[in-house]
């Protein structure tokens, strides 16, 4: 299936079309959705092979003259957002009595992301002839994260997939609350950031030039202050394309870049010792790591593989290496909480409490007040660096523009004492 999907991406790219179709499964339930395709034979094919019996399949106009829909870069990812959506809605109806099947479809139907309703669909053909669930999602580890299919899986062997679900949605919706407050706080600063630099970059094209063209028909010696600005401006003119060229590919190779081995053991330890930033990612990865940690064992995934998953799953490569550090202990029959000690990145209270869950055999309770905690002074802090770096910012884009505008006038000060 994975390479299957592989070669349906290779062929749209390569100028396949989009059709819009709608079938009825064996249960008579009307489905519709789109599939890329050379033609409509090979979408007949494809929704007979998924056990759909297709009632019309025509081209889509989505893609046609000015219809045509615009992909942005990561426009067609899907969010963890839509995630745990989809899984409190799935958890709802499992837990009423409506079969995987029934589900699925309804799924499909109502979500809005079109590449995790296209998902959808996949899985449920797949369900349909007599897969697992876990084992379905597992073929599309694009869409759904290694945390979501291990722990259906355990739902599946267990017997309680809703309850599954129901935690899935939790962890995910406490996991979106966690970014979206990190991102309030990062905004109010970059946006203030990048106003300072657009503000520099026009006076120093627009502005300054015809300041200069002025200084030098009055003649005399420019202080220093204005001769520094007058060269910034010459040498932005002729670096500017550059400088242009680089704000576009630097973050693009970044993002090609940033997940590689060799570069994530280097930018990881560092984000954990920027000052006063570093703490408030430290405070992330911990929440992070329980939270996850937590989930799992309570939803009954067996520890080392849950170890392995929240490792690679906490976003940072020293929180990693500790998850790793702690199965090899666990996996030689030691305690789980020893071995985090001797890593600076868990705090003493971290240590303790998960050894007091572990002897009273309690962890996954005491992961998630961990996480708990966790959530709270990140929010806690995410309010102070915001109150602390409003006033900061203010004083900053005030002092360039201050500082600029003054070098400006220092010339004709100085022709004002010379008249005088």
């Amino acid at each position: 299936m994975a390479t299957a999907t592989k070669t349906r991406s290779k062929s749209a790219k390569q100028g396949q079309r989009t059709f819009a179709y709608a079938a009825r499964d064996r249960a008579g339930t009307l489905v519709k959705g789109t599939l890329e395709a050379a033609d409509q034979q090979a979408v007949v094919g494809r929704l007979l092979s998924q056990g759909l019996a297709p009632v019309s399949v025509a081209e889509s106009k989505a893609g046609q003259g000015m219809q045509m829909e615009i992909s942005l870069p990561g426009s067609n990812r899907v969010k963890l957002k839509d995630l745990a959506l989809m899984s409190r809605q799935f958890a709802t109806m499992v837990s009423s009595g409506l079969t995987l099947l029934k589900a699925l479809a309804i799924l499909a139907e109502q979500t809005q992301s079109k590449k995790l309703a296209a998902t959808l669909q996949e899985v449920r053909g797949e369900v349909e002839g007599g897969t697992a669930l876990s084992t379905a999602l597992a073929k599309h580890t694009d869409v759904f994260p290694p945390l979501m299919i291990n722990m259906v899986r355990a739902g599946e062997v267990g017997g309680f997939l809703d309850q599954v679900l129901l935690q899935l949605a939790e962890n995910f919706e406490a996991e979106v609350k966690l970014r979206a407050k990190v991102k309030s706080a990062m905004t109010y600063p970059v946006v203030v950031f990048v106003i300072a630099i657009l503000a520099v970059a026009g006076m120093l094209l627009f502005i300054v030039p015809i300041f200069a063209k002025m200084f030098s028909d009055m003649g005399g010696e420019l202080p220093l202050p204005t001769k520094i600005l007058v060269a910034m401006s010459h040498g932005l003119r002729f670096a500017g394309p550059g400088i242009v060229v680089l704000a576009i590919v630097v973050p693009i190779v970044w993002r090609k870049v940033k997940d590689q081995p060799s570069v994530r053991n280097v930018v990881d330890p560092l984000k954990l010792r920027v000052p006063i930033f570093g703490l408030l990612a430290q405070k992330i990865a911990l929440s992070r790591f329980t939270r996850n940690l937590g989930t799992m064992l309570r939803s009954g995934v067996p520890i080392l593989q849950s170890l392995e998953i929240v490792g690679s799953a906490s976003g940072n490569v020293v929180i990693e290496r500790a998850s790793s550090d702690v199965m090899e202990s666990v996996r030689g029959g030691k305690a789980l909480a020893a071995p985090l000690a001797e890593h600076k990145v868990f705090p003493a209270m971290v240590v303790q409490m998960m050894s007091v869950g572990e002897d009273t055999g309690a962890l996954d309770s005491m992961l998630h007040k961990i996480s708990d905690f966790y959530d709270q002074e990140v929010e806690a802090t995410t309010e102070a660096l915001t109150s602390l770096i409003e006033p900061l910012m203010i004083a900053f884009l005030g002092g360039i523009v201050g500082a600029m505008i003054v070098a400006m006038y220092m010339p004709i000060f100085g022709v004002f004492e010379l008249i005088n």
